[in-house]
């Protein structure tokens, strides 16, 4: 492809590049997410990245201090700025209902939603959400405290922006298994174990779940029917109950004929938030940024 590649991070960060756009792997990775994301950021260069979905609201409670001390040390030295989109994706689940939310006198309630078919999708999804596997079968999502660590950071970000601080964050894990094979891009769902998963992160306040974010994972249309379905596959909603009450749905698709699926849009729109964001980021203050720093990204350049 005439693109050159190299695994020394030394000899890019000599390019001195506007900044790093990284794509790197989740949270399970920590370790290494740190150490390469903190060499660009103590030799001065911006990061701008859809790994570690904690760091999309640093400040969230769960987050361990190993993970946080470091950046913050390393934005310090170099004087230099780190902005994390998330990946699951995280503009769907809080640039668009915060964004939405300004044009409300009042929320009662804000829900953002995932509703996507994995029968295409070949990443891993068997040991983070059981799919696949029995129902009897533990997946690390399930266990609140991870799920909450791992994309969950939204919540209370969301809480930040409305000026409000929550009284808790709570979790729901549904299964739904199969009673027939299903064929997939992985191999079989076997008759018996779960092809569909839906969850809940639910920021409370007052007593009441006033922030939600709600996941519905399935293999194949049929999957789970009776769980929320989009008005067409693959959609990400937000509703919101209030004055007035807002009703989004975006839906992620390549029309070049290519035959590219929703689940490549949507990665590419992941990817595409983090490197338009580079020149904002570039003019911020050194430390932590997120959603609430950014000015509007209207995508300089991509008219052409």
């Amino acid at each position: 492809m005439g693109v050159q590649a190299t695994d020394d991070i030394g000899a890019l960060i000599a390019l001195r590049p506007d900044a790093l756009v990284h794509y790197g792997p989740t949270a399970a990775h920590a370790d290494d997410n740190i150490r390469v994301t903190g060499a660009f950021l103590r030799a001065g260069i911006d990061v701008c990245s859809t790994a570690m979905t904690p760091w999309v609201w640093p400040w969230m409670t769960l987050n361990p201090p190993q993970w946080v001390a470091p950046i913050e040390e390393a934005c310090a030295t170099g004087g230099s700025s780190c902005f994390t989109t998330g990946i699951d994706p995280g503009f769907c689940n809080d640039l668009f209902p915060m964004t939405l939310m300004g044009v409300c006198s009042q929320v009662r309630s804000v829900r953002a939603l995932e509703i996507l078919d994995y029968q295409n999708y070949e990443g891993d999804y068997e040991n983070e959400m059981g799919i696949g596997r029995p129902p009897e079968f533990v997946p690390l999502l399930e266990h609140s405290d991870m799920l909450v660590m791992a994309w969950g950071a939204t919540v209370p970000m969301i809480a930040s922006a409305a000026g409000i601080e929550l009284d808790d964050i709570t979790t729901t894990w549904k299964k739904w298994a199969t009673d027939k094979p299903i064929t997939c891009a992985k191999g079989t769902i076997e008759a018996g174990c779960v092809a569909a998963v839906n969850f809940t992160i639910n920021g409370v306040y007052g007593g009441e779940t006033r922030i939600q974010l709600e996941h519905v994972n399935r293999i194949g249309p049929d999957a789970a029917p009776e769980w929320p379905q989009g008005t067409q596959p693959d959609v990400y909603r937000v509703e919101i109950t209030g004055t007035p009450s807002i009703f989004q749905e975006t839906a992620f698709r390549f029309t070049d004929s290519s035959g590219r699926d929703a689940a490549t849009a949507g990665c590419l729109a992941t990817g595409m938030r983090a490197l338009n964001a580079v020149p904002a980021v570039n003019d911020l203050p050194p430390g932590w940024v997120t959603a609430l720093d950014l000015p509007l990204i209207a995508g300089r350049g991509s008219i052409r």
